[in-house]
């Protein structure tokens, strides 16, 4: 059965949506757990810049309250980075690929999203977040159990793979970028235990804790945390392994079909590899860490733009990090 390119889309982005969920999951449970300011106490407008959504925020809440920033990243529909706008997106699109994906999955993302529609004020309570958050996450790793172990490896798991690793290097991105600058210390608190506690909730934020503790058994620096996220060759979060991933699917499912498109989208990943091999991270802060990221933002939402106007039938000025709930 020849791949339509409205199903390729579909796959593309319930991908990126199901990956979204599990990170915001991630990032929602390590702040309140870990992160704290100078004085003990959180700040909760950090996530908010970590996903650019200061503006639409405050048009419906005066202030970023713990109650209103979980609120607004958990139940508000009107939000499209929230978890449950990211489940029903994901799942509406499930729906338009029955023909295409497994039983279990679709069964699993619609049980998922079921749960997630039936929560209300009182789940979303601060006391209550982190076992909302750990319920997230479960829900979205058995997907990803589920999808590796039933998606029929054709075109479409291709475009799957494409849209989670493009997910997941933005998402890293994201959280270097804003975590970075919120944490640097000062030079009276370098070495604190606050200090320390608050990269490893940088690292947990990423799921990267353990791994980063197997590379770097003794002492945490900022330069360390952020070289690892960026470039680590082992960790599957990190930008470097997340974008050479979307490289070699993307070269392999033009080489196995004979497709045409592509080629624009291989150039961006070509430069964006090239730039993330070309300096190591000492060199990175000193020209400028914001930047850096910034620039490697773009660049992937250029890849995934060039993936859709190359398959999808985006025309060339789409702009590719617009959120799309169904195709």
């Amino acid at each position: 059965m020849k791949l339509l390119s409205r199903y390729a889309e579909c796959i593309f982005w319930m991908a990126r949506y199901m990956e979204r969920a599990e990170n915001l999951a991630r990032i929602l449970d390590v702040h309140e757990t870990f992160d704290r300011d100078s004085r003990g106490g959180k700040q909760w407008e950090p996530i908010l810049r970590l996903n650019a959504d200061e503006t639409r925020f405050y048009e419906f809440y005066d202030a970023p309250t713990a109650e209103n920033v979980i609120r607004f990243y958990v139940l508000d529909e009107n939000n499209p980075t929230s978890i449950r706008y990211s489940v029903r997106a994901a799942r509406e699109n499930a729906r338009t690929l029955r023909p295409w994906i497994s039983t279990e999955m679709w069964t699993q993302i619609n049980v998922f999203y079921n749960h997630l529609s039936g929560l209300g004020g009182r789940d979303v309570e601060t006391q209550r977040l982190s076992a909302l958050c750990a319920q997230v996450k479960e829900a979205s790793q058995t997907h990803t159990g589920i999808t590796e172990g039933t998606f029929y490896r054709d075109q479409g798991w291709y475009f799957y793979q494409l849209g989670k690793y493009l997910e997941r290097a933005d998402q890293t991105t994201r959280l270097i970028d804003v975590k970075y600058h919120l944490l640097l210390p000062s030079v009276a608190e370098v070495g604190s235990p606050l200090d320390v506690s608050q990269w490893n909730a940088l690292l947990r934020s990423a799921a990267g804790y353990h791994a980063f503790r197997r590379v770097y058994p003794r002492g945490m620096t900022p330069q360390a945390v952020a070289g690892f996220l960026l470039f680590d060759q082992g960790f599957p979060r990190s930008v470097s392994v997340c974008v050479r991933t979307v490289n070699r699917f993307l070269t392999e499912l033009k080489s196995r079909y004979h497709l045409r498109g592509g080629d624009p989208a291989l150039e961006v990943l070509d430069e964006i590899l090239a730039v993330l091999i070309s300096k190591p991270i000492d060199g990175v802060l000193a020209d400028g860490l914001h930047l850096y990221l910034d620039w490697l933002q773009i660049r992937l939402a250029d890849v995934a733009g060039a993936v859709g106007t190359g398959f999808f039938g985006w025309p060339a000025t789409s702009v590719a990090g617009s959120q799309k709930q169904t195709a």
